[in-house]
């Protein structure tokens, strides 16, 4: 969504983004402040992807209403996750993506609230109410039909057995790992997403090290030019560079184990005490303290 709005400032479209607090949540005022005479789409996500923190898509979507403002939300993070009323949030949009909910990859879906004006900007064909062309992905979109079907089937036994196991992973991350700390966890957060500082490593280090020893993450930091740039997730919530390049994404799933827990409880601490026996510059601030 970053991107897509970038994309659109070349073009030259005005765009305002706007900062969020510590925990990445967007004060709904400070949206109402940002529209002007010429504002047409309020685009915010639903769940953030590296924190999960939940935005206030309710209230935003009273203020876009009072001010007839088109409001479009990325529920791809949030889809199966969370539950999803399209009238309560108020939006006129709203994307998500199939693999997110187990559906089969390269499917998605737009809802478009009735009455709200698209314009086609593909063209050569007259698919999917005349918006697109070329031939519906037919097997991709029943998967997802199916996928949604079972996501809101079990989707409040699921939340609640992932949150567990996540606040599990936390609390013995936490206690086993000095120097530990949480991100955004003091905001409703998507049930499956943890984000963690670990002081003084590395964190592209870390993710190799827990790679190799069989356990999957991520750091949420994007390669440019051969650098590792820090988040900008947790550089806009006030993490310095140093601490946003030492933090690590978990995300569990459905098919998340309490075994699979248990293992991170041991690779992770293992991993991070390790790597810091190899810097010297947190050797020097333990000692310092």
């Amino acid at each position: 969504m970053l991107n897509a709005c970038q994309a659109l400032e070349k073009q030259g479209v005005a765009v305002t983004f706007l900062p969020v607090d510590r925990n990445g949540r967007v004060n709904p005022e400070a949206v109402r402040r940002s529209i002007r005479p010429e504002t047409v789409l309020i685009t915010v996500m639903h769940a953030n992807n590296e924190l999960g923190t939940v935005q206030p898509l309710e209230e935003i979507g009273r203020i876009a209403k009072e001010t007839d403002v088109y409001f479009h939300t990325d529920a791809v993070q949030s889809a199966g996750k969370l539950p999803i009323n399209v009238n309560a949030m108020q939006v006129d949009l709203l994307s998500i993506s199939g693999h997110k909910l187990y559906a089969p990859q390269g499917i998605g879906a737009l809802y478009v609230r009735s009455g709200t004006r698209l314009r086609q900007f593909l063209y050569g064909g007259h698919h999917q109410r005349g918006f697109r062309p070329g031939t519906e992905n037919v097997p991709g979109i029943v998967g997802l039909g199916k996928a949604a079907d079972l996501a809101r089937r079990s989707l409040e036994k699921d939340a609640r057995r992932i949150s567990d196991l996540r606040d599990d992973l936390e609390r013995g991350l936490l206690a086993r790992v000095p120097d530990a700390r949480l991100n955004g966890s003091d905001a409703p957060r998507t049930p499956n997403t943890t984000n963690i500082t670990f002081a003084g490593v590395e964190g592209e280090a870390l993710v190799i090290a827990l790679d190799l020893r069989g356990l999957a993450c991520s750091t949420g930091a994007a390669c440019s030019s051969g650098a590792v740039e820090p988040s900008h997730v947790l550089t806009a919530i006030g993490l310095p560079p140093e601490e946003a390049r030492a933090s690590l994404r978990f995300s569990l799933g459905r098919h998340t184990t309490r075994a699979d827990i248990d293992f991170a409880l041991d690779v992770v601490p293992a991993a991070v005490a390790q790597l810091r026996e190899l810097s010297p510059a947190y050797r020097k601030a333990v000692e310092a303290s």
